[in-house]
């Protein structure tokens, strides 16, 4: 039965409802149908049918729903005060505050207060001074991209002109400037501001300087981050020719800074040899990733998504092959998941959920992640483990836990001596585990009952006691996520009923925020001197437990050889790889191949084990994050080896295909007349398998390529979301053009030096005017020599370049200096394909680098011209949307 609503516009959707006997009442029955006797209850069943399905409202919400509560979170200026209490007290709306206006977040937790005073972060003296300064808002920051165009323009405005025009506005309680370097950034590229992000929003008087700030960033010539941020890739030392893993990369600041590092040095028209992985496990971060790190334009940066813990290993190598391909890093960056209470000055409202269980809810978590990272490393390679959080349990604990596992593999290496000017605390060499309101010093007074949320890791010594441990215990147990032995000779000491770790934790770094009003952070600089040991993923408690129950003891030695096997994978480079032969009870029949293990870096011993279940065969060899997909799955074989995953596996995400077209790569060559000195072939590659329907098409470096080529050999085992620089960009026009694909604006800058046709070089005046106006005739420009080489060029994609002084129009040497644009060139007029907020942008910086006072003038009929831009005039603007879903988007026709 349809119901249909009783107002004067007819709903566009029916609503059906179901009658039971107690609602029978509410309706009477006529000749006709059903006509409404209670108005309110069809509003009722109208609004449960659509927000809930049809569901009746709890207790609760009808409660709530009854007395019409709004969100008290909310200000709402135009909502009139409640009646006051007729005895002054707090009204019966808002029964806690006498004040219905707005309040800000508290800034007060007794037990934050009650925790890090035990934890003994800051001394006595000082917590007044820290507390004070957490409730502040933080200052606002942000650092100056090295390899952009146009960063020393941007320093230097920074330095003679906002420094000044800001002074008036300082908040100089603390006798801080109102914009100052931070002394211990090189180069003078990072900033800092007396102002925090809200200030910079709401004080009119800041206004210029706060669109400064986001139209510089929404180009990509500076990146907003808070300062602490900053600091952890800084320590990685990075080189251009290093190969980096940002193994938790989302929101992607760390990432663009680790990508600004390795192009610094290069000049225009080259690439780096090094290239930067950045993962993160969940999608929409990943987008987020991807956003951010697009306004870098590199060729050398590969998105993934996996859990960091389960981050696939990628190797390769044949029967007989003694040097094998393999993918390690020279650099690893692994900041991890924290509770975040570093960051209570930008976000208040951790005060209200910050509670001492968040961190140890992360704490396994947060080794597996790190000891994923240092067997992903380079022998001689560095780590830099940092977070966002004070607790000593995420910090300090997992450093010592780190340090036990890797047996003398790894060494914590002292910074101390580097980056001056950065004001650090040591870290901690004892401290307490906080569980349900309870203090514990050892890991022996943690109940068996709590002992499957505290672990012998979160204390100092991580000690193993010799106690015995019910099954319950066990099951917070993850692969790599346990500790040593008990030893009589354990690298721990007895202050009282304190324990003390005579591990170097104190070459740990804290930074705290009263110390240089910023944020806090934690930093543990690493370095792996040798193989990590065979057994460092193997649970140790479960060996222990095999020695007292032999009931188990079978499965284990079973499941502790798998592992073993594992590690030897890991380790040991110069071995062979051996067909291995197992059997299985579960087989997933539709699944016909299967990739190499996790860790295929040495051999496979061949080895016929007994039959076991499918669920321990992927505990003793994790993989990846999607073991259907990409991980081992060992079945019958009946001796036959393992077969390579096909490609196009991951679902919901475009797959990586090398664009090997020649007719169409051919084309593009002689069209722009590329020099042979800027290979094509091999380095070009699109997100879509239908060679007759790609749309871009994306160019990698040589680092990246290589990395691509073995993992399409080894079945795809890294899910890329996105990769290289987008380049050439397929445009649809009314009349055939003789190249189909045009040069993309991000891609411009690595080509522009090796193009030799379809070139213009164009006066100021004529430069000005296509970014003011977007499209001149030919006819109309100043400079008539310009209009009739443009009308001589052929239709299609050409690049405007500004003609300065004493150069010679007929040498192409491309420089930091040089300014140039993609443009298209139609029947009567040249039409610009940049998008306004970047012609705006270079409209300044010429003003600025020229010293052209009548740009201002322009800028402002640009900034009108945008608002009122006409896209059937206009040619879209070559900005793509952050998708990984290629195929759905429609193509620009011009």
């Amino acid at each position: 039965m349809h119901l249909t609503s009783l107002g004067p516009k007819p709903s566009p959707i029916p609503i059906q409802i179901h009658l039971k006997t107690s609602q029978q009442t509410a309706f009477r029955k006529t000749p006709t149908g059903f006509n409404l006797a209670n108005p309110l209850l069809l509003l009722s069943h109208q609004a449960a049918s659509v927000m809930g399905g049809g569901q009746k409202r709890g207790r609760t919400q009808r409660r709530h729903f009854k007395q019409n509560r709004d969100n008290v979170w909310k200000h709402n200026p135009n909502k009139a005060p409640p009646a006051a209490h007729p005895s002054g007290g707090p009204t019966v709306e808002n029964p806690t505050e006498e004040n219905p206006t707005w309040q800000p977040f508290a800034t007060q937790n007794p037990g934050f207060d009650e925790y890090y005073k035990e934890q003994r972060i800051v001394g006595q003296k000082e917590w007044d001074e820290f507390i004070s300064t957490l409730r502040k808002p933080l200052p606002a920051a942000f650092r100056i991209n090295a390899s952009a165009q146009f960063s020393e323009d941007i320093r230097s405005q920074l330095e003679k002109e906002f420094a000044k025009s800001l002074e008036a506005e300082a908040n100089n309680e603390n006798g801080e400037k109102a914009i100052r370097p931070l002394p211990w950034y090189p180069g003078n590229l990072a900033w800092q501001l007396n102002f925090s992000r809200m200030q910079l929003r709401k004080n009119q008087a800041l206004e210029r300087f706060h669109e400064f700030l986001k139209q510089e960033n929404e180009i990509g010539n500076i990146t907003r981050q808070e300062a602490v941020s900053m600091v952890p890739p800084l320590f990685l030392n990075v080189l251009p020719e290093h190969h980096i893993l940002d193994m938790c990369a989302a929101p992607g600041s760390k990432t663009f800074q680790l990508l600004e590092i390795i192009h610094g040095c290069t000049k225009p028209g080259q690439l780096p040899d090094g290239l930067v992985i950045a993962n993160d496990v969940d999608v929409q971060r990943c987008n987020l990733l991807i956003h951010q790190t697009k306004r870098m334009s590199t060729a050398n940066l590969i998105v993934t998504n996996h859990e960091a813990q389960h981050f696939p290993g990628i190797s390769m190598g044949g029967d007989g092959q003694v040097e094998k391909s393999q993918l390690l890093f020279d650099r690893v960056l692994c900041d991890v998941p924290c509770s975040g209470d570093g960051t209570l000055r930008k976000a208040p409202d951790i005060w209200r959920k910050w509670n001492a269980g968040m961190g140890n809810g992360l704490h396994c978590l947060q080794v597996a992640i790190a000891m994923r990272g240092l067997a992903l490393l380079k022998v001689g390679g560095r780590m830099v483990y940092s977070t966002c959080s004070m607790n000593p349990v995420e910090n300090e604990a997992v450093v010592a836990e780190i340090l036990r596992r890797c047996e003398g593999s790894v060494e914590l290496l002292d910074v101390s001596n580097e980056l001056a000017g950065l004001v650090r605390r040591p870290g901690l060499k004892t401290w307490k585990v906080r569980d349900r309101g309870s203090w514990f010093t050892t890991y022996k007074d943690v109940s068996v009952q709590r002992r499957s949320a505290i672990v012998q890791s979160m204390f100092p010594s991580g000690q193993s006691w010799k106690e015995t441990v019910n099954e319950g215990a066990m099951n917070h147990l993850t692969e790599g996520s346990v500790n040593e032995e008990p030893r009589e000779s354990d690298a721990s000491a007895k202050l009282g009923e304190m324990e003390v770790s005579v591990l170097q934790l104190e070459r740990c770094m804290r930074i705290v925020p009263h110390d240089q009003n910023s944020g806090a952070f934690f930093i543990a600089v690493l370095q792996k001197i040798s193989p990590l040991p065979a057994n460092h993923s193997i649970n140790k408690q479960t060996k222990s437990k095999q020695r007292d129950g032999g009931r188990m003891s079978a499965k284990l030695e079973e499941e502790s050889e798998i592992q073993k096997a594992e590690s030897v994978l890991e380790i040991n480079t110069d071995s062979k790889i051996i067909e291995q032969n197992t059997e299985t009870i579960s087989e997933k029949k539709d699944q016909e191949a299967v990739p190499l293990s996790d860790n295929n870096d040495s051999k496979i011993i061949e080895e016929k084990t007994e039959t076991i279940s499918e669920k321990k065969d992927q505990e003793a060899v994790p993989l990846s994050d999607n073991n259907d997909e990409n991980g081992v799955q060992i079945g019958k074989t009946d001796n036959r080896k393992r077969k390579l995953q096909m490609q196009g596996k991951w679902r919901g995400v475009d797959p990586v295909v090398f664009f090997t077209d020649e007719t169409i790569i051919n084309s593009i060559i002689t069209f722009y007349g590329v020099s042979a000195n800027f290979p094509l072939a091999g380095h070009l590659v699109t997100r879509n398998d239908e060679s007759t329907n790609v749309k871009r098409i994306y160019y990698v470096s040589r680092s990246v390529r290589e990395i691509l080529e073995l993992n399409l050999q080894v079945g795809q085992r890294l899910k890329i979301t996105s990769l290289g620089l987008k380049i050439f960009e397929r445009q649809t026009v009314k009349d055939e053009a003789a190249c189909a694909y045009r040069i993309s604006s991000e891609g411009l800058q690595l080509i522009f030096p090796y193009l030799t046709k379809q070139i213009l070089y164009a006066p100021f005046s004529d430069f000005e005017h296509l970014l003011k106006y977007r499209a001149v005739k030919f006819v109309d420009f100043v400079d008539s020599t310009l209009g009739q080489k443009a009308s001589a060029l052929l239709p299609g994609c050409c690049v405007v370049v500004l003609h300065q002084v004493g150069n010679n129009s007929t040498d192409l040497k491309a420089d930091a200096s040089t300014i140039a644009i993609v443009c298209w060139k139609g029947k009567s007029n040249l039409s610009i394909m940049v998008s306004p907020s970047d012609a705006k942008e270079l409209l300044e910086r010429l003003e600025i680098r020229l010293g052209k006072k009548d740009v201002t003038a322009s800028v402002k009929v640009l900034e009108e011209s945008v608002l009122l831009e006409d896209d059937s005039v206009v040619p879209p603007h070559d900005v793509e949307p952050v998708n990984t879903t290629e195929n759905m988007e429609e193509e620009v026709t011009i």
